[in-house]
């Protein structure tokens, strides 16, 4: 029946409805678990990096399709988030779902609708558990708890962030073990191995919520066929980089693969000094200077990976054992990338292949070729038409019958890994200072003084050689396509 549901997706080319009441999607609907994952690399046994442990989103992608060149639309949490939940380039910094939050306050009819408000639109329950938006919970206020605040309107039925003895979102979001919350970061451990159970930290109290929340759900849509888009979002492996001390087991004794490029790259870059991860403890040391503290980091962070892979694996058991595996999309999503010491930064908000490449795997049943991954260059924009597409809803269009989304649907990459990819098979991006446009071949960087980086990814220099004095014409055409992309952010 789900097959059935995805063959109607094709025909359906009706308007928007009225948001006075919920409309029906294709009998039978699928539901939707969105699992967010935050500064995940794309450093996965399932993307090849056989050192890690990651065997239940190796599975996953063993079952679905994995995208190995997905690149985000800004190396910052909200910034990504805002793409992925509203289908469109937007404003660069953490703000900018507060940012829209205040225009729909203030005109509503200027707002297009969310991910989780379309598919609310059209029937399903939707629930959000963790950090899916900016902030975990989604709400803001002096410790992100305050209801009056919500960062995505109008967008879920139910949006929750247990916190326990980390007090409140806030709390949790910088949380390590059993309770320690972030006061000054230079006070907080950037790295730590805790013993105890999937609680000691706070994705754990996440994953029993999101758990219940499944339950709960899964038993709507067996009684009544209510369908839902349920989101979970895990914190780790953002900083500080702190997981159950089983999950450093597998990495004691593992020999680690050389950093690629790890010397500050010359001239004007999109480079960074690492501030965030600077200003934790580290215990006197700098891994740009001690290869055994480098190390540890490294070590430190897959802990937290197969931390947050054990707890999607809890997820997608559970909607096994609830007997929802054959109605369900699952999509698993990094909300950017992480540098860990390429081009001697420990952090994100680069414009670099490091910052903006992160995983995203779309899993369903009656996948052709499953397991087969993709190699189109996807963005995180193209997820709002693609679910909606899979789902058999209306397409994302107004009254108009224009999108108002910016992505495409990755259905004919999904029925086909070897399809043409949309969007012309190029990526953007872009932080406060800089835009990106990432092609098969070359990334060119445009600062806002002018000043242009240009990366050829054919050469083994990739992005350590700046080509853009070299290749004018090339940077010429690529700036103009960038242009044209980013024109209406």
């Amino acid at each position: 029946m789900f097959a059935a549901s995805l063959l109607l997706a094709g025909t359906l080319t009706a308007a928007a409805p009225s948001p006075d009441a919920p409309q029906p999607a294709a009998d039978p609907p699928p539901n939707v678990l969105l699992i967010c994952i935050d500064d995940l690399r794309p450093e996965l046994a399932s993307f090849g990096a056989d050192w890690i442990e990651s065997p239940n989103i190796d599975a996953l992608a063993a079952r679905g399709r994995a995208f190995h060149r997905h690149y985000v639309q800004a190396p910052t949490c909200g910034a990504s988030r805002y793409a992925l939940l509203t289908g469109n380039y937007g404003p660069a910094g953490n703000g900018a779902l507060f940012q829209r939050a205040r225009k729909l306050r203030e005109n509503p009819e200027a707002v297009s609708p969310s991910l989780p408000a379309w598919f609310r639109r059209h029937g399903y329950t939707t629930v959000s558990v963790g950090k899916v938006s900016h902030h975990p919970g989604g709400r803001g206020g002096g410790n992100w708890d305050d209801d009056a605040q919500p960062e995505m309107p109008d967008s879920w039925d139910r949006h929750l962030m247990p916190t326990g003895p980390w007090q409140h979102p806030r709390g949790a979001m910088h949380g390590l073990a059993n309770g320690e919350i972030r006061t000054n970061a230079g006070k907080m451990a950037v790295v730590q191995s805790t013993p105890g159970p999937d609680t000691t930290y706070p994705d754990g109290l996440t994953t029993d919520e999101a758990l219940a929340q499944l339950d709960q759900l899964s038993e709507a849509r067996t009684a009544e066929g209510t369908p839902f888009f349920l989101a979970v979002g895990l914190i780790r492996p953002h900083l500080p980089f702190g997981a159950p001390a089983d999950d450093m087991t597998p990495y004691a004794d593992a020999t680690l693969p050389p950093t690629p490029h790890p010397e500050k790259p010359a001239g004007k870059t999109t480079w960074h000094g690492s501030g965030e991860f600077m200003k934790y403890d580290r215990f006197g040391r700098n891994p740009n200077e001690d290869p055994a503290f480098a190390e540890a980091v490294r070590k430190h962070y897959a802990a937290c990976v197969t931390y947050a892979d054990r707890l999607a694996g809890r997820l997608l058991d559970r909607l096994d054992e609830a007997g929802q595996r054959e109605n369900t999309i699952v999509v698993l999503w990094g909300d950017h990338g992480w540098h860990l010491g390429e081009h001697a930064i420990w952090g994100k908000h680069a414009l670099f292949e490091e910052s903006l490449r992160s995983p995203l795997i779309v899993a369903y049943p009656g996948l052709p070729q499953p397991g087969e991954p993709s190699r189109a260059i996807v963005e995180s924009i193209d997820l709002f038409p693609t679910l909606c597409d899979l789902a058999a809803l209306p397409a994302p269009t107004g009254e108009d019958g224009e999108p108002f989304v910016d992505g495409q649907s990755l259905r004919p990459l999904l029925e086909d890994p070897a399809a043409e990819p949309p969007g012309g098979g190029s990526a953007c991006a872009y932080t406060g200072r800089a835009e990106t446009i990432r092609t098969d071949a070359y990334r060119l960087i445009a600062h806002r003084d002018g000043h242009l980086e240009l990366y050829d990814h054919r050469t083994p220099e990739a992005e350590t050689q700046n080509r853009a004095e070299a290749e004018p014409e090339t940077a010429a055409r690529l700036l103009a396509r960038l242009r044209e992309r980013l024109a209406d952010r």
